[in-house]
């Protein structure tokens, strides 16, 4: 798992990145939580995520967003963040000029921004939002949402109440070319505290259904 640096809008971002063996291998990117509530790339989440692309066969990077860690800069409100994965993101494709596919995972702030990056880059052609905060941030950008993904959260998350994020999966379900699978972890807070084998199973579950129809 080597330790990688690249350059951010803000300055030196720090990352780990498995490299796939195969050439022209899918890339993911896995984005973690908000910087200011202890948010960062090792989180048992993100380091969850990680591993289950690179089983998968994925070229897969996982950062610190600015002020996190050893990356420099400081905590931008979302904006500052969004810019640092695409800098991710673009750094990781130069790296693999020939992968075929993109896809984006985010936890919480880090679904968010996943989202937003979504937006801006065609080549995502697949996404996995676990417990994205529609009740905090204003997702109204997803007009129209361009990829097919995961939605994952649980039924007892008190930090995002799941009525919200059903009407985040309403209006995304209305859009015709795409489908949104949303899966509710029962008896899961908003940090999947005691639930995160049932988490990595829907992950894991989803990601190979999805890897199945491909091949």
């Amino acid at each position: 798992m080597p330790e990688v640096i690249f350059t951010g809008p803000a300055g030196r971002l720090e990352g780990r990145y498995h490299p796939a063996k195969q050439k022209n291998a899918p890339i993911a990117m896995i984005l973690h939580p908000h910087p200011q509530f202890h948010g960062t790339m090792n989180h048992q989440i993100v380091y969850q995520c990680y591993y289950a692309f690179a089983h998968r066969g994925f070229s897969v990077l996982r950062f610190n967003f600015r002020g996190v860690g050893r990356s420099q800069g400081s905590f931008d409100h979302g904006t500052g963040e969004l810019s640092d994965a695409a800098s991710a993101l673009d750094w990781a494709q130069a790296i693999n000029p020939e992968a075929r596919a993109c896809w984006v995972a985010g936890f919480s702030f880090g679904a968010w921004i996943g989202m937003q990056l979504l937006m801006r880059r065609p080549e995502v052609e697949g996404f996995i939002s676990i417990a994205p905060p529609a009740n905090l941030y204003d997702f109204s950008f997803l007009a129209p949402c361009p990829s097919s993904g995961l939605i994952v959260h649980g039924d007892k998350d008190a930090v995002v109440p799941p009525k919200d994020v059903n009407t985040l999966v309403e209006k995304l379900k209305t859009q015709k070319g795409i489908v949104i699978d949303q899966q509710v972890i029962p008896g899961a807070n908003h940090f999947f505290d005691g639930k995160l084998e049932p988490l990595m199973e829907t992950v894991t579950g989803y990601l190979d259904m999805r890897l199945a129809n491909v091949r």
